[in-house]
């Protein structure tokens, strides 16, 4: 006797004594392989199915039964009714054999594997019975194989609808709505998009909408601050090298294009990009292939590039700054993110989006928020946009407590908390004697709320970094370290 488990077999034949030829070539191995059910026309077999899911593991099928559903069609439309059962055919004409349309028609449409029922002994058994029992068992690893790859696809998609949920673009004013449209419209497709609109409106946000509403979704979303990298290792970092290319090169490197590659690669701040990967970039967009350093042979890649920048392009293209070529390669779909002052009806939905995240985050109840409040909101022009709203908001949880003010909203603002004198000194507003924290936690929370208010008030990183006086790659890797990227 085999060890192992039973295999449920579903048999659709018509005729009686190729019923017989099959059960008696299956009866060495009854203890393995179970005939559940019989039936002789291809409706009763699709009807068994819906009725009880997973009710077989392998279905053996004449191709030519007589009357309903039969042949390709009903491999299609068992497989329609669940992806992992496997289908072995079995065909009274000798010469579908040896025929290889036939065969590939049949693969497309499904099948396992096929034989023929003749020639030999008609009355006892199937033409090669141990090629038959072979693909019975084969058939068995492959559909446990294909559930289990069915059930990690389905936890994937489930975590997938989850980040969508939390990652989703709020807002009922007609600007956003068409900024919706526009993505659901761009998920569609495959091509190239450029995402435009000032710092801080949710362009990152809009392209990963893009890629996980997409065709793309189970593959890599590999976002890029164009402006973060340094010009001399732009090359490396967009198409990697081999080991020993340079010297220090003491291992193999990936390049984002290998990373990302069936995926999505976000190149935000696209107009910091240097002129020399311009033209790499573009002939990458042109050929599909990355020339990694190192490397004489090119790889091929299958990269959805997706672009942000919050510049006007065109105007780069005709002061030189930017390849009008690679302009055009990009500039496929255009999707122009609106500014805050531009929806502010949109104002109260992430307001109460974002507090009951951040409130849920630090485990606390979300404050009332006065009406005179809500009016110093609607008021304020932001010029960081969306991004500006939540740090205000964090700014606000970190003073307030069950009600938020117009007076701490003016606080968290700058226009009360941050007071300039003299030259280059602040002061803060630290609350009371009740609120003291140790000083590390402080000094963490004052970089953050710094680095915070820097940010709203630039229109790239690459000028925050500026502004503060650090190299855009040390600037990058404070703010990770912070928690903002």
């Amino acid at each position: 006797m085999l060890e192992g488990p039973i295999i449920r077999v579903l048999l659709i034949e018509d005729e009686e004594y190729d019923v017989r030829r099959v059960m008696s070539t299956i009866e060495p191995f009854s203890d393995r392989i179970v005939v559940r059910d019989i039936v002789a026309d291809g409706n009763r077999a699709l009807a068994l199915l819906r009725e009880e899911p997973n009710r077989c593991d392998v279905v053996i099928m004449d191709f030519q039964i007589a009357g309903g559903v039969m042949g390709e069609e009903l491999i299609r439309q068992i497989k329609d009714q669940d992806a992992a059962i496997q289908i072995i055919v079995i065909t009274k004409m000798t010469i579908n054999i040896t025929d290889f349309d036939f065969a590939s028609r049949l693969m497309r449409a499904g099948a396992f594997w096929y034989c023929t029922k003749y020639p030999v002994d008609i009355e006892q058994y199937i033409y090669q019975p141990t090629d038959f029992l072979l693909s019975i068992f084969n058939a068995y690893q492959k559909k446990e194989m294909e559930t289990e790859r069915l059930r990690s696809t389905r936890k994937f998609a489930r975590t997938i609808d989850r980040m969508l949920e939390q990652m989703k673009i709020l807002g009922s004013s007609l600007a956003i709505q068409e900024v919706i449209r526009q993505v659901q419209k761009s998920a569609e497709s495959s091509a190239n998009i450029l995402i435009t609109g000032q710092s801080g409106t949710g362009k990152e946000l809009v392209a990963q909408n893009i890629h996980y509403l997409g065709q793309r979704r189970f593959e890599n979303f590999v976002p890029i601050n164009c402006g973060s990298i340094p010009a001399e290792l732009m090359e490396s970092e967009l198409f990697g090298y081999e080991k020993g290319a340079f010297t220090g090169a003491s291992a193999k490197k990936l390049g984002l294009f290998e990373v990302a590659n069936h995926g999505t690669l976000f190149l935000d701040e696209i107009a910091e990009l240097p002129a020399a990967a311009q033209v790499k970039l573009l002939r990458v967009l042109q050929e599909g292939e990355i020339e990694k350093i190192g490397r004489t042979e090119k790889i091929k890649v299958d990269v959805r590039i997706i672009a942000a920048t919050n510049k006007d392009l065109s105007a780069a293209v005709k002061a030189n700054r930017f390849r009008e070529d690679l302009y055009y390669r990009l500039n496929v779909v255009q999707i122009a993110v609106p500014a805050l002052r531009d929806h502010r009806e949109d104002i109260p939905a992430y307001i109460g989006h974002f507090l009951a995240a951040l409130c849920a985050e630090a485990n606390r109840k979300v404050p009332e928020m006065e009406p005179a409040a809500l009016k110093v909101f609607f008021a304020h022009e932001w010029p960081g946009n969306v991004r500006e709203l939540k740090n205000v908001l964090q700014r606000l949880l970190f003073v307030s407590d069950s009600i938020i003010s117009a007076e701490s909203v003016e606080h968290a603002l700058g226009r009360r908390s941050w007071e300039k004198k003299g030259d280059q000194n602040f002061t803060v507003h630290f609350g009371n004697s009740e609120s003291v924290v140790p000083w590390r936690q402080m000094e963490r929370a004052l970089r953050e709320e710094y680095f915070r208010f820097v940010r709203t008030t630039s229109s790239s990183d690459r000028e925050a970094a500026r502004k503060l006086g650090l190299a855009p790659p040390n600037y990058h890797r404070m703010c990770k370290e912070l928690g903002l990227k």
